[in-house]
């Protein structure tokens, strides 16, 4: 995982127009949001980030920004999503062993928000429009050789549907730490300091806290998006964001609403002490298609999210 980088002092301004537009960029510099070909010194208004929890892609490691319009300012919506006004943008870098390979970015138009994909070139100087997606074989930092998926425009909008609406999912307040939501608010960037009671764990701090935050906050980072009672998966009835308390949504003792064999010779979506009997670590563990989930963003398993979820499950009661 990357550190959001210091921040750099320059004159570069982003381009609003690529922004608020109704083209898509064929470039990524073609929005200036980066100061240098590489992407890595952001522009004005350009601010790094990190959720304490990310999503996993194949142990990709990620460099997150938002971008704010001249004037334009984020609202605090209790601990939840940040607000962002039209002329907002979300840009996120993904690269194994240093070398950027897909950028996505997601542009806040007036019409609601466009989520584009950029392939990097080989030279790591520019990176280009990819609407249909594509196919790049590389080798993790596992050492596995995969042939990573970048998604397409219309799988982006899956991942980022809420209530039928694309919308952002990553930078909610209670994914973010109390520093950088204090250092943003008080640079005016942010109307006030969001409330936020209970906050998802650092995963690297993953073993130092209660294993039931760290799955859960591992849950809502990876699952959630789709296992919400607007997301994707909302016709499942299993639902794992972090604030969910009715255990029967968050799959105890659950059966499936739809059994198939994406649950394998399981009936519950968890059963209490009993891991390798739960549907839920049973897709995760999986790596096939039409039983693996999450169904998008990844080729390979995560033997840490798994560690911490078997663990959560073995310890309920």
């Amino acid at each position: 995982m990357l550190s959001a980088p210091a921040p750099v002092i320059n004159t570069t301004l982003v381009n609003d127009l690529m922004i608020t537009g109704s083209e898509f960029p064929v470039r990524l510099s073609d929005f200036n949001f980066f100061t240098d070909a590489a992407a890595t010194r952001p522009g004005i208004g350009v601010i790094a980030y990190r959720l304490n929890t990310p999503l996993w892609s194949d142990g990709a490691e990620k460099s997150r920004f938002l971008y704010l319009p001249p004037k334009g300012q984020a609202t605090a919506n209790g601990d939840g999503l940040l607000g962002l006004p039209v002329g907002a943008a979300l840009i996120k870098h993904f690269a194994f062993g240093g070398k950027l390979v897909e950028t996505r970015v997601l542009l806040h138009r007036a019409d609601g928000w466009v989520a584009l994909p950029y392939v990097w070139n080989s030279e790591q100087t520019e990176a280009k429009l990819a609407l249909a997606g594509k196919r790049i074989e590389l080798v993790t930092l596992a050492g596995q050789a995969i042939s990573y998926a970048v998604p397409n425009k219309n799988q982006c909008k899956d991942c980022h549907n809420v209530g039928n609406v694309t919308s952002p999912i990553g930078p909610k307040a209670y994914n973010l730490s109390a520093a950088w939501l204090g250092a943003f608010t008080k640079a005016g960037k942010l109307d006030k300091v969001p409330a936020v009671t209970r906050r998802i764990p650092l995963w690297e701090d993953r073993d130092k806290v209660p294993v039931a935050d760290a799955a859960r906050g591992y849950l809502d980072a990876n699952c959630a998006h789709c296992h919400n009672p607007k997301g994707a998966a909302s016709n499942s009835g299993l639902y794992l964001g972090w604030g969910v308390k009715d255990r029967m949504a968050l799959g105890v003792n659950k059966r499936p609403v739809a059994a198939g064999r994406g649950a394998g010779q399981h009936e519950f979506d968890i059963v209490p002490g009993q891991p390798d009997r739960s549907i839920l670590l049973y897709r995760m563990a999986s790596t096939e298609g039409g039983v693996a989930m999450p169904e998008l963003g990844r080729e390979t398993r995560d033997p840490a999210g798994e560690a911490v979820v078997r663990a959560w499950i073995a310890g309920m009661r």
